[in-house]
This record gives C-alpha cells, structure tokens and sequence, in this order.
C-alpha cells in the first residue's frame, strides 16, 4: 500500500485575523447589544500584547544604541530623522487635500464653549523628559521611556566593559519578542470579541453625522498605506513592493485589527530585519534602534487625523482659511508629539472651530478611523525602519526613471482619489436643516399657561398700592413679562406661532416657582423704563447687557450669565477677525452695533480706526439693509444663534477675547423687595442647574436627552427573540 504526503494548506495568520473580524461582525448584528461583554476577551487580548512591549522598547533602545559607534549613532540620527521629515511632508499633503473632497455644503452650528475658552499649552517637556523612569514605565509614558533609554543607551556605548550587558541583554530582549509572538497566535480570538462588541453596540445614527470624513479618510488612509509609502520603499531600494506586503502582512492585519500600534513593534522590527538581511548586514542595529525610537514620534496615522480638524471646520461653517494653513500644519505636527486625545481639542481650539463633534468623533475614533490610522502608523514605521535603515547604510539609490514613475503614479492615484471622492460624496443627499432645528424648538419642561401680547401693550393690570409686587403678581394670578424682537436665542417665535427661548423658558419656571401663569407683551427696547414704571410690564427677561447708561433709569438683577464680546462676519473672512491686535491696525473697518451707548465706547476703544455704525436691529446686518459693514459686534452666544438662522455669516471671537458681558433680567427702579426675590430665586436656580439646562437646550443647541431605544439587531427586530 502506497502512502502520499498530502499537505494540507495553511491558513495564514492574517487570513484567521479576517475571519474573526467577519465573525465578530456577524454575531454583533445578530445579537445587538447583548453581545457587549464580549468585548472583554478582547480587552485582555489587547492587555496581553501590551504586557511585554514596554519592556521591549526599553531594553532594545538601550542594548542597539549601547552596542553603537558615536559616529554611527549621530549618521542614524541624522539619515532617519531625515526620511522621517520627507514622510511626514508627504502625509500632510495629503492632508491638506483633504478638503477638496468635502462636497459644496451649506453649514453652520450653534454656540460651543470652544469658541470662547482659553486652553492650558501643551507640556512637552513633562511628556518627554523623564524626572522619574519608573513612573513613566508604571504609567506607559512611552516618550519619556524612549528618552531615558536613548540616554541610558548612549552612557553605554562609552562604557568600558559595555560588551557584557549587551550580551545580557540580547536574550532577554528575545524572551520578550517570543512573548509576544505568542500571544500575536491568539489574535482571531482577540479580534472576533472585540469586533463583536463594536459591532453590537455602535449605532448609525452616530456614523451618519461623520460618513463624509469617514469616506475621506478611510480613502486618504489606504492610499498613503497601500501606495505612497511603500511605494515610496521600492522607489529607493531593491526591494519590490510584493515583498514589502507579503513580508509585513501579518503585522499590519493585527494592527488594523486591534487598533494597537503599541503590540505590533516587535514583528514590525522582526520582519524589517527579515528584509534587509538579503541587502545588508549592517541592518539589525539600526532597526532595533528607529521601531522602537519611531514610536515616540508623530506618525502618519496621527498626522492624517489633523484632517477631522479641517472636517469639523467645514461641518460647522468656520472652515480654515488658507492663511491658516502654515499655522495649521505646524501647530498640528507639533501637538501630535503628545496623543490625539489632547492634540485634537487643542488644535479646534487654536482654529476657533467648535468642538461640537468631538465627542462623536472620540468613539467612532476608536471603532473606525482609529483602525486605519493605526495601519497607516504601522506602515510608516515599516518604511522608517526600512528608509532609514537603507540611507545609514547607503543602501538607498536614486534612480530617475524609477522615481519619475513613483510620482506619476503617486499623482494619478491621488487626483482619482480625491475626483472619486468629491464626485461620490457630492451624489450624497443633504439638506441644511439646522435654521429649521432652531424653530422646531420649543420649551418642554413644565411650561405653564401663557398669553402672548404681540400688537399694542395692554393697560396695567389692576394693582393695590398696598401690596407689594410680588403680592400683586400673586394676587391678580399672573406675572407679566416683556421682551423685545429680534433677541436670538433668548426670545422668539417657533413654527408653532409660540413665544420660545431660553429666557422665556426661565420665565415658565419663574412663573412656576410663584404659582401663577403668564402674560408676555412685545415691547422696544427704548420704551422699557416707562412701560416698568407705569406697571405695562412686571419684569423684562430678553439677554439685557448690563450697563452703566441704564442703571439710573432701571433696576437690574445680579447677571445670570457673561457672554463674549464677538463679531458676526462673511464666512471667508472669520480669520480676518480673530486676531485683535491686527484689528487694532486695521484701517477703514466699518462694524455695525445694536449695543447702546456704553457698548459703542467699548468696542469704539477696541478698534480706534473703526467706523462704528448704530443699527436698530441685527437683521439690519445680516440682509444688509446697510451697505458697506464689515462686521456686527455681537455675543458670541447670541451670535451662533443667528449664524444658524444665517449660514453664510460666522461668529469670530477675537484673541486675547477683549471683552465679557453680563446678561441681567430689568425690573423697575427702586423694587427693591421684588429684586431682593429675583436675586435670591436666580441663585437657587443656578445651584439647581435650570439656567446651566437651559443654556445647553437653547444656546447650545443640544436639545433635551432622550432615552435611545435598544440598537437594532436580527434576533430583537427581525427574530422577535428578544423584548
């Protein structure tokens, strides 16, 4: 009886990986959310591989760097961190090109606090200089690690028996590389829970806000890591780009998978040797020094994230002029030099873009973008080991014809991406609907029965004079409250023809607390110390600034808020504007002011060479009534509010912000009973968080929260399985 060898084919590594990631995507859109603890097999995947890492990078730096020459080490420095700038260039411009695939959107968004706060700078020296290496081990500060390995490393190589340690160290720098060749094996398991979990519980509603920059940026991502940059490998070296996928495969599949760069060094460094052992024999001290040195740079996958800034800008409407770019990119480069955590709100701040989709992003981050951006950091630092390896040992060359089709094929590639994309992403249905969110709204919490006088003001209801006004307001069963046109967000009508915002929301909880309904009367703003005096009105509650002018004529309340001093521009010339020290200089600047006299002084001193032009109301602005205004002096608050209603004009705070404006309700002159009880009413109703939800609600435009339903999924919606 013969015997035949049959050899049964091998699944690779990468294809189990896949396999697991499709499961995990079925199962989660089978089961929903009740596949969440799942997730937890992933976590401890994930924790596994970060287990030897840390010591991994330390002792490899020390024990490559320690077994250098001085000459060597300084010619390493120079060549890789010489390739490392040429690969960041070409990542930031793509980045760059990343808007061009946005699709002609009409936005705007309402008020963030983004605009008006003042963030602490970024501490780079706490991030990279380590005053305790074990605490920066202890808390995986993977910068400081770095640092304090490159010194200990370079102290080594001048030592005079440095040949024993590095002949310790060289095992256990193994041990923790078959570690994590180990648990790498464990990688389908991993990856099917933690796919399984995501896929269960993200939902689409959260993906939809975000489709445009996630198709920008899953394209932009796989073109700088399928082609630029390994294209850009076999550009300058021997090696052909089949080898260059088929030798890191593996390692970039478990990184795309886990969304961990951090676990995938040592096969990334394990398979860069593997390549340049056929080229050089010089190769595997150099690597052992960039992977691991490489990490505490910005990579690609971070830098290509700077785009979600330039996506948040055009979402928003404060889209970044192109005579921000130069602050942009290096501002940007340099933040990435901490986390993207940090660096994202930090850079919306220095751009003045709101942060309202920050806290969307954060998660789609991990589930999504994270993905690519880890696989597109994976690959720079394959290319890093191998560039930089090659031009320390000369092994690069400089071929014109190979280069010469490098950039051709590099610049077709990126015009059909970005074509591509702007073409398909404008196919994509969208209509501005945020002017009609904003007249959608309408006060949903306890409103009590109210009447609304729009025409001419009604007589003064009856009074005793021996009463009190509050014990009138009590007696007569209601309290009546006057507002003025043209107030965004503090008193409009809705498209139910009723009287809504903030301020009238304060007043059904004001007329609540009393325990009487409402009467509100449109009256103008300069008629309001007669109507409050002749008892027309019992309180005004309409965002007044408080100022000097008025207070001999009428009462005001403590201020239940500051707002920003802002201008209301055109769009494309917000930048023109955040700057107040250039708008000092500037000559033959008209802004418009609703403000009365005081404000007009102020913002008259802001800008001496100005023309400061009265309006009667801020439409008069924004339809331009008035020909020849370059701004409208504003609140940044109410400001967004009408940027809404308006989309082509923006909010743009001037830095250092130069002036804050308190917001008060006015009563009559010399009610000091009836101000004593607003007082006190307006401190308790801040300690209880009704003006703080009524901020969010109306100035915000953050609505009221609402229980989401249970994520959609077959063996709930489709099965009936589940209740």
């Amino acid at each position: 009886m013969s015997e035949r060898n049959t050899k049964q084919p091998r699944i690779s590594l990468a294809a189990k990986i896949l396999i697991g990631m499709a499961l995990g995507v079925l199962v989660g859109l089978f089961f929903g959310e009740l596949v969440a603890p799942v997730t937890v097999v992933g976590e401890a995947f994930i924790m596994l591989l970060q287990m030897a890492v840390l010591p991994y990078v330390l002792l490899s730096l020390i024990a490559s760097i320690g077994a250098l020459e001085a000459r060597q080490m300084a010619r390493l420095a120079v060549r890789a961190g010489a390739v490392m700038v040429v690969l960041w260039i070409l990542t930031l411009i793509v980045v760059v090109l990343m808007p061009l695939t946005f699709p002609n959107w009409q936005s705007a968004s309402f008020f963030s606090s983004t605009l008006v706060e003042e963030r602490p700078p970024f501490d780079f020296l706490a991030l990279y200089i380590p005053t305790n290496p074990f605490r920066a081990l202890s808390d995986n500060v993977v910068p400081a690690v770095v640092v304090f390995s490159i010194a200990l490393g370079v102290a080594l190589s001048r030592a005079s028996n440095r040949e024993a340690v590095i002949a310790t160290l060289g095992p256990l720098v193994e041990a923790l590389g078959s570690i994590t060749n180990f648990v790498v094996r464990l990688a389908p398991v991993g990856v099917f829970a933690l796919v399984a979990g995501l896929a269960g519980t993200m939902r689409p509603e959260d993906l939809k806000r975000l489709e445009v920059f996630l198709w920008s940026y899953g394209v932009m991502a796989l073109l700088l890591s399928l082609w630029i940059l390994p294209g850009l490998v076999t550009a300058l070296t021997p090696l052909t780009y089949r080898q260059v996928i088929r030798e890191s495969k593996d390692a970039l599949v478990t990184a795309f998978a886990t969304g961990n760069l951090f676990v995938v060094l040592p096969i990334l460094a394990e398979r860069s040797k593997r390549m340049l052992s056929e080229l050089t024999p010089e190769g595997d001290e150099a690597v052992d020094v960039i992977v691991p040195t490489s990490f505490s740079f910005p990579s690609s996958g971070k830098l290509l994230t700077l785009s979600f800034v330039l996506f948040a800008g055009w979402f928003s409407g404060f889209e970044v002029s192109l005579s921000q770019y130069p602050l942009f990119v290096m501002a940007g480069t340099f933040s990435f030099f901490g986390s993207t955590v940090t660096a994202i709100p930090f850079m919306l701040d220095l751009m003045q873009i709101p942060a309202d989709l920050l806290k969307l992003f954060l998660p789609i981050d991990n589930i999504i973008t994270n993905r690519f951006g880890v696989l597109l950091a994976a690959v720079f630092i394959l290319a890093l080991a191998l560039l930089g390896t090659g031009a320390a040992t000369n092994l690069l060359t400089f071929k014109l014809r190979r280069l010469a089709r490098y950039a051709v094929v590099t610049i077709g590639l990126a015009a059909l991406a970005v074509g591509g994309l702007r073409f398909g992403l404008g196919l994509m249905e969208h209509e501005y609907t945020r002017d009609r969110e904003l007249v959608r709204m309408y006060v949903s919490r306890s409103p009590v029965p109210a009447q609304l006088y729009r025409g001419s003001v009604p007589e003064p209801p009856p009074n005793d004079p021996a009463m009190s006004r509050l014990e009138n307001i009590r007696a007569r069963g209601f309290i009546r409250v006057g507002y003025l046109r043209d107030h965004l967000p503090f008193a409009f009508i809705n498209e139910r023809a009723e009287l809504v915002g903030f301020d009238v929301e304060i007043a059904h909880n004001l007329a609540g607390d009393l325990g009487v309904s409402l009467e509100f009367v449109l009256v103008e703003e300069h008629n309001v110390p007669g109507h409050l005096q002749r008892g027309d009105i019992d309180i005004l509650m309409t965002g007044t600034a408080v100022t000097l002018d008025a207070v001999g004529q009428v009462g005001f309340t403590v201020p239940y808020q500051d707002e920003t001093l802002a201008f209301m521009v055109r769009d494309h010339r917000r930048s023109e504007f955040t700057d107040l020290e250039a708008l000092r200089r500037a000559e033959s600047l008209r802004v418009g002011i609703v403000r009365d006299r005081y404000y007009r002084t102020r913002v008259q001193e802001l800008l001496p060479n100005a023309e400061i032009v009265t309006l009667a109301t801020p439409r008069a602005f924004f339809r331009e009534t008035v020909e020849g205004l370059d701004a409208l002096a504003y609140t940044a608050e109410a400001g967004s509010a009408w940027s809404v209603i308006y989309p082509e004009f923006a909010v743009a705070v001037p830095r250092p912000v130069p002036l804050r404006i308190p917001i008060a309700y006015v009563v009559p002159l010399g009610d000091q009973e009836f101000l004593n009880f607003l007082n006190t009413w307006i401190a308790l109703k801040k300690m209880d968080g009704t003006f703080e939800s009524a901020f969010r609600y109306w100035i915000m435009g953050r609505g009221v929260d609402e229980t989401r339903a249970p994520r959609w999924s077959v063996a709930r919606d489709v099965l009936g399985w589940l209740d």
